[in-house]
């Protein structure tokens, strides 16, 4: 058989002895020694005291020689080779050009590999060289994958990527040193530097990074950074857009940034850049005027020769809310149908009500030679009707229409039609001083409502009628349900008369008085419709107060006065809550290149879940102001699907969704969504040295400029890992002149002392 060979050896005790033992006998050999030395401390002369302490050490290393019975153990090993890591950032940032008109930065990379080829073959004689791409997932990459494929668009997480790196070996082969090439953008744990948490778990791998930043500092950029503005904002408040627009390379210049809400400007202001890379903030200040969800854009101009152009527009959407209802009533004169109106909205805490009294009509004579002897102080028409007129959610009109020239509203009508149209909410209640003879006063403003006049009010009696769009809608739903609604309408006390009106194209007639017009059709009672971006609502009558005398029928509350009124201010103002389509993008805001999902809630006219509705949207891009896709499904038991679309183009979308059961129409509706030009990678070109040297001096690594002339010598751990085969044992106390030597100084040391007069 063939004897094995042994390639490595080591000394090593080969006693049998305990090591317990070995301690205690090793301590009796020192102790002997020391008390050899104490007795010979009085010895004149220094040569024979040195003479005598040397042969007594020596005598007791040689005892502790054949005490230990020392050996060499020839051993027969495996070294095992550690492993280095290269780590190169595949995230979208490193798609930026290395230098103005160069290549990638990736790029650069993979040919500075391709060139350290023979540098990192020659460490593959010590170590395992491992090379991985990151995004921030590590995979496994060459130098030919990194040339061909271009960088993904993940995100730069360079903690993570090091901390998975010393994991992925996790075992026998040990980490020895990492090789990581980024250009430092990070945006993830270690954006804010070296910092706290992130530099205790770089200081913990107790392995040396050594960093290599690649790409140039000095791109010519100009970006739309650090937004920042809250998630919802309320109706007619005004609220703060906070962006950071930094500039490199554009020392001097004057940059116009823009705010705008799906296409419309909304403000604009001119920052100045003091230096070649220069950070300035810029507010915007504005009042949304409708509630909704909205996108906005903050844009700067792009130039021919920016290193980045897709990161000179920030998009975001809003969510406007309102806090109170805030409802301005003008009354023509006091009234029953007046006083329970104005008791209703005052107890109600979610409105906010100012009202007036005029108190006059056109047939009213004063008998006083001055119109300032009419009231002890002027009705402020120019502020309520012009300045503060935008302020007001819902302006509702009681039995007004408007009286002598001193309170014409003829020259702020206009502005009551454009509040209208703009997005308001209005209410004209009827009354012989309105829809009567003062309507003939306000043609502008009647344009708006959707009824006109058809002749003179009638003063018969009659019972309210629900027209069947009056049966599916939220203003009239004072039941349960649709029975329950209808039976409702039908116990209410009769309306001692209304005027007699014609509803326009466009109008929804809810309720109906049972008087023919020139129409052929019933006279509507309630009217709505959509007056340009705004709503508005017709009651034709001064004694829907009425009512609200079968609150209290049999001892148990119904509150069909209540909740018409309250269900109609809550569609005047576009309640969500009231739509039988409820359409919320998931989420508002979208990265680029990821999908746009949308959630539609269908619900029947009595608000229950409308199971297998056939829903459609529609992905509507405001830029073009062209649909850019359809989508169409099926909800739940729930009343509830949700849809998703390919990943579009980067703006400002709004998604349209109408829905059907069968073949009832459950109504439609919208949400708005921002699909972002560029994600937090491609927002900033810059490149952070700083951040790469933080990283190296941390882990005892050392940082570099990426070299054109090799890889440099970089620090790397070498503890030898050896794994032992087999192994033999060679005595090396068993010679016999090992025992001649100590018996001799033994011997020695006795004749000495003998000598020197020593017992």
């Amino acid at each position: 058989m063939n004897s094995p060979t042994f390639n490595a050896w080591k000394l090593v005790s080969l006693s049998p002895l305990p090591q317990w033992v070995l301690v205690l006998l090793a301590l009796g050999l020192v102790l002997g020694v020391a008390l050899a030395a104490w007795g010979v401390r009085r010895e004149p002369s220094r040569m024979r005291r040195v003479l005598l302490w040397t042969l007594r050490v020596g005598a007791g290393v040689a005892a502790l020689f054949f005490l230990l019975e020392p050996g060499i153990r020839h051993l027969q090993v495996a070294r095992m080779k550690n492993r280095v890591a290269v780590l190169v950032d595949r995230s979208a940032s490193m798609s930026f050009p290395s230098e103005p008109g160069g290549p990638t930065r990736t790029a650069q990379v993979a040919s500075f590999l391709e060139k350290a080829a023979p540098q990192l073959a020659a460490l593959q004689d010590r170590f395992t060289v491992e090379m991985y791409g990151f995004d921030p997932e590590l995979a496994p990459v060459t130098p030919a994958s990194l040339a061909k494929e271009p960088a993904r668009a993940g995100t730069t997480d360079l903690l993570a990527a090091v901390r998975a790196a010393a994991g992925a070996g996790q075992g026998a082969r040990k980490l020895s040193g990492m090789l990581l090439f980024s250009d430092g953008a990070d945006n993830q744990e270690l954006k804010a530097g070296v910092v706290g948490r992130a530099r205790a778990a770089l200081a913990d791998l107790n392995v040396p990074v050594s960093t290599f930043t690649v790409g140039q500092e000095a791109l010519k950029d100009l970006a739309v950074e650090g937004l920042k503005v809250d998630d919802f904002a309320f109706v007619r408040n005004s609220l703060t857009v906070e962006v950071e627009i930094h500039g490199r390379g554009f020392s001097g210049r004057e940059i116009p940034v823009v705010l705008s809400q799906e296409g419309k400007t909304v403000a604009s202001k001119t920052v100045r850049l003091e230096s070649s890379d220069d950070m300035k903030p810029v507010s915007f200040t504005f009042t949304p005027d409708q509630t909704g969800r909205f996108v906005y854009t903050v844009t700067v101009p792009t130039f021919p020769d920016e290193a980045v152009a897709d990161n000179n527009t920030r998009s975001f959407t809003l969510k406007v809310i309102r806090d109170r209802v805030r409802v301005l009533l003008v009354v023509g004169r006091p009234s029953w149908d007046e006083r329970y109106l104005r008791g209703l909205l005052r107890q109600d805490a979610n409105v906010d009500l100012v009202s007036f009294y005029i108190l006059r009509t056109l047939s009213d004579d004063p008998g006083v030679s001055s119109e300032r002897e009419l009231s002890l102080i002027p009705f402020p028409m120019e502020e309520i009707f012009d300045t503060k007129l935008d302020t007001f959610d819902v302006v509702i009109f009681q039995n007004f229409g408007h009286a002598d020239p001193s309170l014409s509203i003829a020259e702020y009508e206009r502005n009551l039609e454009r509040y209208i149209h703009n997005g308001g909410a209005f209410v004209m209640i009827g009354g012989d001083s309105v829809l009567g003879e003062g309507r003939a006063m306000m043609p502008t403003l009647m344009e708006a409502l959707p009824v006109a006049a058809a002749g003179p009010a009638n003063p018969e009696p009659f019972k309210a009628r629900l027209t069947p769009e009056g049966l599916r809608h939220p203003i009239t739903a004072i039941g349960t349900g649709a029975a329950s609604t209808e039976a409702a309408w039908g116990e209410l006390p009769p309306i001692p008369g209304a005027n007699l009106t014609t509803a326009r194209p466009g109008a929804t007639v809810l309720l109906d008085v049972p008087h023919m017009t020139a129409d052929g059709k019933n006279a509507p009672l309630v009217a709505v419709w959509d007056y340009g971006r705004g709503r508005a609502l017709v009651m034709a009558t001064d004694a829907s107060w009425y009512w609200s005398f079968a609150a209290h029928r049999d001892g148990s509350p119904s509150r069909a006065y209540d909740r018409f009124w309250g269900n109609a201010l809550r569609w005047l103002v576009r309640d969500p809550d009231l739509t039988t389509l409820k359409v919320t993008a998931d989420p508002p805001s979208v990265e680029p290149g990821r999908p746009v999902g949308v959630v539609v809630q269908a619900r029947m006219a009595d608000y229950q879940p409308a199971q297998d509705a056939q829903v459609r949207v529609e992905l509507f891009s405001v830029a073009s102001q062209k649909p850019v896709a359809v989508q169409t499904g099926t909800t739940g038991t729930d009343g509830v699907v949700r849809l998703e679309f390919a990943p579009p183009a980067p703006g400002p979308y709004k998604l349209l969704a109408s829905a059907k059961k069968g073949e009832t129409d459950l109504g439609s509706g919208e949400d708005a969504v921002a699909v972002r030009a560029v994600g937090p990678e491609l927002s900033d070109a810059s490149v952070r040295p700083e951040l790469m040297e933080a990283i190296a001096k941390t882990t005892g690594g050392k940082a570099y400029k990426l070299p054109q002339d090799g890889l440099p010598d970089v620090p790397l751990l070498d503890p030898p890992v050896v794994e032992v085969g087999r192994a033999k044992d060679q005595p090396l106390w068993d010679r016999w002149y090992y025992l001649v030597a100590l018996i001799a100084l033994l011997g020695a040391e006795w004749f000495a002392r003998r000598r020197f007069g020593y017992v």
